[in-house]
């Protein structure tokens, strides 16, 4: 019987909702391989987290140690190859956020392991596990199938469902498995606080493009995604002039998001930014450019000004809430 392997993601004492697909993922595997889902956790004090996530998977490995405090792919990387071998996993899952892109190729070049990035959907492949990922921006999808003994896989969490907590798997907590950075030393951890809710976590997003003009304007753009208890995004176009910062980018090199509903405002809709947000439920679009691209894709859309549409869109939907 083969495992799969689900490396979780956790900050201040809460497992992030990026790990929650992922399993799902697992899951979805597991039923083409016949295999058990082992979770994975990485940390200091995360006991509790384990036990959150021991509800989600078979059962769960946690590496307790001062080591792993602070991330470091250097430390991380070969802790959870280590644990892959232990367990025989054939595939190493990780959500496909900037930290599983950091440590995953670490890990799969210390299992001279396959790698496939970004997978959308699992299909039975002659009673192994095939691979479903975007190339192109999304453009065309591309069917994979890994000949190797084990497969490095980050997940694109946008695409698949939360795992539902129905598992009482066991927790196996070691505190011997310290990691060995090298050269890397840990600094600090610059953290971008707000009130809104993240970005890739949530349901309403109001994003903002080129055409706003300044930093300034994303002002209306704020006060909007705050009436609907919403997160900002913004184009790259618009982080690249200066006017929102990075971690508010959508598109292909930013953040994938696929919330109930996508507004996007002064977005020409170049194929950068619709890799990065074609799967929101429902989107809207307003744009004085009645030919932009972002229309192809919307629900919804508005050939109007900007600076007059959201002032009064937003004046509307505080009226009513």
């Amino acid at each position: 019987m083969s495992t799969i392997l689900v490396v979780g993601e956790h900050f201040e004492g809460t497992l992030k909702n990026a790990t929650f697909p992922t399993v799902k993922f697992a899951r979805e595997a597991a039923a083409i391989s016949g295999g058990q889902v082992v979770g994975l956790l990485l940390g200091s004090g995360a006991d509790a987290v384990a036990s959150t996530f021991a509800k989600y998977v078979d059962k769960v490995i946690l590496l307790d140690d001062a080591s792993f405090g602070d991330y470091l792919a250097e430390a991380y990387a070969p802790a959870i190859a280590a644990v892959a071998k232990e367990v025989g996993a054939s595939i190493v899952a990780t959500p496909s956020t900037t930290t599983g892109k950091d440590f995953l190729p670490r890990v799969a070049a210390r299992l001279d392991a396959g790698f496939v990035s970004d997978v959308i959907a699992v299909f039975d492949h002659d009673g192994a596990v095939g691979y479903k990922r975007p190339m192109w921006a999304g453009n065309l999808i591309e069917k994979v199938a890994s000949e190797a003994d084990v497969t490095c896989v980050t997940v694109r969490t946008t695409n698949f469902d939360a795992a539902a907590a129905d598992k009482s798997g066991s927790v196996e907590k070691r505190s011997s498995a310290a990691g060995k950075s090298g050269n890397a030393t840990f600094l600090r951890f610059d953290q971008v606080k707000s009130e809104r809710p993240a970005l890739t976590d949530a349901s309403v997003v109001i994003s903002g493009g080129r055409g706003l003009k300044s930093a300034d304007a994303f002002g209306m753009i704020e006060e909007l995604a705050d009436v609907l208890g919403g997160a900002v995004g913004a184009s790259r176009a618009a982080v690249d002039s200066g006017y929102a910062p990075n971690d508010w980018q959508v598109g292909q090199t930013g953040k994938i998001v696929a919330p109930n509903l996508y507004v996007a405002i002064a977005i020409s809709g170049a194929i950068q930014h619709l890799a990065g947000m074609k799967g929101s439920k429902v989107i809207v679009a307003i744009n004085k450019d009645s030919e932009a691209p972002i229309f192809q894709v919307a629900d919804y859309g508005l050939v109007a000004d900007a600076f007059v549409a959201v002032p009064d869109f937003t004046a509307k939907v505080r009226a009513v809430r």
